[in-house]
């Protein structure tokens, strides 16, 4: 499954980002760093918000838990020490499900909150990088399916993760350290250091793999490992705002 991005999509958002991967779209919203309820304020840091608001309906307990992952995450990447008794605030609008994960079926995926979590959790980065907030890593997150034979998927359809034996939602820091491992199901270490192997390579780039600014190696013909569809998408940006100086000067 191929990602697709966009950076800065909102002109009223401090920084913004849209994110799409395996069925999965995100639009995220970061507005910050900006002054705080005294009640909530942190003397020495800046405290993060993160809301997800679902593709239909009102959020509810799987949001919940799903802003709580994501806001201990992002609290471990930012540099929140530059911006004591502040805000950082990020919204997450999920704007477009695969099929079988629409509303008249989410009762029944109730149990499952994994799947859309490292789309959101992307979202969340690529938006923090749109609105320059200083990062101490840069973080790239995949979903891998274990199915009750012991085969690896790592673009899940509904269906599969329906019958998996295991589902495993990871997220690995540039340095390779695995910051985000939340699982549903029945699996052994084995298949666990499997899970981790298989993770870390969907997310992380090979030594060597980019060849040049604007080069990406592929891998498994059209992919990219995500870690450096976020780094291309940046320069990308980058290469643009350039343009638009030169053009202004």
């Amino acid at each position: 499954m191929v990602s697709e991005g966009t950076l800065s999509p909102l002109q009223r958002a401090d920084g913004s980002a849209s994110y799409s991967w395996n069925g999965y779209s995100v639009l995220a919203a970061v507005n910050g760093p900006v002054d705080v309820q005294r009640r909530d304020e942190l003397p020495e840091e800046a405290a993060v918000d993160v809301i997800v608001r679902p593709a239909a309906g009102i959020g509810g307990v799987r949001e919940r838990h799903l802003e709580g992952i994501i806001q201990r995450t992002l609290r471990h990447i930012i540099l929140v020490v530059s911006y004591p008794r502040k805000l950082i605030q990020v919204t997450l609008q999920v704007t477009g499900t695969p099929e079988g994960d629409s509303k008249s079926e989410k009762l029944t995926q109730a149990s499952s909150n994994l799947q859309i979590l490292p789309p959101l959790l992307q979202a969340s980065v690529l938006a923090l990088i749109s609105a320059s907030i200083p990062l101490t890593l840069l973080v790239t997150s995949t979903l891998v399916a274990v199915d009750s034979h012991g085969n690896l998927n790592h673009n899940p359809s509904p269906l599969e993760i329906a019958v998996a034996a295991s589902l495993h939602a990871l997220a690995f820091s540039s340095q390779g350290r695995l910051l985000v491992a939340e699982s549903e199901g029945l699996f052994d270490m084995d298949t666990w250091e499997r899970v981790t192997e298989e993770g870390s390579r969907q997310c992380r780039d090979s030594p060597g793999s980019i060849h040049g600014e604007d080069d990406v190696s592929m891998k498994s013909g059209s992919e990219v490992a995500v870690e450096g569809f976020v780094r291309a998408l940046v320069r990308e940006q980058v290469a643009v705002s350039q343009q638009w100086n030169e053009a202004l000067r």
